[in-house]
């Protein structure tokens, strides 16, 4: 007997299906003749992977923002960044509040995985202070930005450059509208601006440390004692990261990349290059300069990301830092997983890991098909660019112009995986078993 019943897509199901309807929107938008400034259409494919950089907001371009869309185009853009940083169930439950409609358990349970908060109760109220708080410091961002645009560029267009470069900034998206100056120029010109780079770098670490983490210090202000476990990895790991990797770019570049600068402009810029590969995308040094041991210390923080629940992507910052404090609770013998004098769930260790495999796994089958395919390009490049796509980030060898068809509709998936999360991707195309039976016991000789 056949059931009229419609299956229920799951969270992870609708999350997954949202961000794919909103690219495609987006994509057929870009494809219009209003949105390139020569009036001929795009290819739906490079629209296609414009969209899908704009919503997963990395920063990987086959065009140069500015020299190949219009206003419109480049609206349209802006609004993929904005929806895809703070996810589009935020924005359906602005738009429920707006009309007073009531927000169902469905509704809130939808919003609970979108921002990654770990129970029900107070989702909504979460999703209110994220939108307010995003309007606050975009707008915070837009003004501090416009102080060295208007000038520049006259009134009109130093303000839409303040809020074109907040918003993609604190969504750590990494679209830029500097072609103006050279195709494909990002930040570089602004190497020595105290206010352009700190201003983007406070954008980017704010968006990316996590909507949950907004709420924990929203509420219990500076008594790091009454912060979350979550809260403390996330705000110890960032500080840790940000200090770790400037001092060392501060170092490792100081004869490449970085070479001919004084120090304070040297530490700027070290700062600013520890800042954006956490899946921002933008760069303010030419990145084919970077010294060897840099590219790889820049490629390692892309895989890293951003937090759970924030406007970056990525393999997450949490992911990271249960690994090592699992392993090092392998070395040292002990059974349980510690973090800040608590014990971390098994079923939390499990999933770090499996997250980071999914991760890693992706990033390497689709290097290999591309070297395969496009047997010219180095292999460093190919692993820069992939990474920066399953990391969200954006940043380029410049190889992404240079892309097939194929390798371009990998390297597309990826910034989908990386930004809804490459295990709820598969969680969302494979069927739940249901059998309750488990197989015998045997051991397996590791190591």
């Amino acid at each position: 007997m056949w059931s009229n019943k419609k299956p229920k897509l799951s969270a992870a199901q609708t999350l997954a299906l949202g961000f794919a309807l909103i690219i495609v929107t987006g994509a057929l938008l870009l494809t219009l003749p209003i949105s390139s400034k020569n009036g001929q259409p795009i290819g739906f494919l490079d629209a296609l992977f414009t969209a899908t950089s704009a919503t997963c907001v990395t920063g990987l371009v086959v065009f140069d923002t500015y020299l190949q869309f219009t206003l419109f185009g480049q609206i349209v853009i802006l609004t993929l960044i904005q929806i895809g940083g703070l996810g589009f169930m935020t924005f359906a439950i602005l738009f429920s509040m707006v009309l007073r409609k009531r927000i169902g358990l469905r509704e809130r349970a939808f919003l609970m995985e979108a921002v990654s908060a770990d129970r029900l109760s107070g989702v909504v109220r979460l999703a209110r202070r994220v939108l307010l708080g995003t309007l606050v410091v975009e707008g915070t961002g837009a003004v501090l930005l416009s102080l060295r645009f208007c000038p520049m560029l006259g009134f009109g267009r130093g303000i839409w450059y303040g809020i074109f470069h907040a918003v993609s900034a604190f969504c750590n998206a990494g679209f830029d509208l500097f072609g103006y100056q050279a195709p494909y120029q990002s930040l570089v010109g602004f190497e020595s601006d105290p206010l352009v780079l700190l201003t983007i770098a406070g954008l980017i670490i704010v968006g990316g440390i996590g909507f949950v983490v907004w709420e924990d210090v929203a509420v219990h202000r500076l008594d790091l004692r009454r912060y979350t476990l979550h809260t403390k990895v996330v705000l110890f790991t960032t500080a840790f990261l940000l200090a770790g990797s400037t001092a060392l770019f501060y170092i490792l570049e100081a004869e490449a990349s970085f070479a001919g600068m004084s120090v304070p402009q040297r530490l700027l810029a070290a700062f600013f290059q520890a800042v954006t590969p956490r899946t921002a995308g933008f760069n303010a040094v030419d990145l084919t300069q970077l010294s060897e041991s840099g590219a790889l210390l820049t490629m390692l923080l892309m895989l890293v990301g951003a937090s759970p629940g924030s406007t970056g992507g990525g393999m997450k910052l949490t992911t990271v830092a249960v690994m090592v404090m699992a392993v090092s609770a392998h070395l040292r013998r002990r059974s349980d997983v510690d973090l800040f004098s608590r014990r971390v769930e098994p079923e939390t260790v499990r999933k770090a890991f499996c997250n980071a495999l999914f991760y890693v796994g992706l990033m390497l089958a689709a290097s290999f098909v591309i070297l395969a395919v496009q047997s010219e390009l180095l292999m460093k490049d190919v692993f820069f660019e992939c990474i920066s796509a399953i990391g969200t980030v954006g940043l380029s060898t410049g190889i992404t112009r240079d892309l097939v068809p194929l390798s371009k509709v990998l390297v597309l998936l990826l910034m989908y995986a990386g930004r809804v999360g490459s295990v709820t991707v598969f969680i969302a195309v494979s069927r739940k078993k249901t059998g309750k039976l488990r197989n015998p016991v045997e051991h397996v000789i590791i190591g």
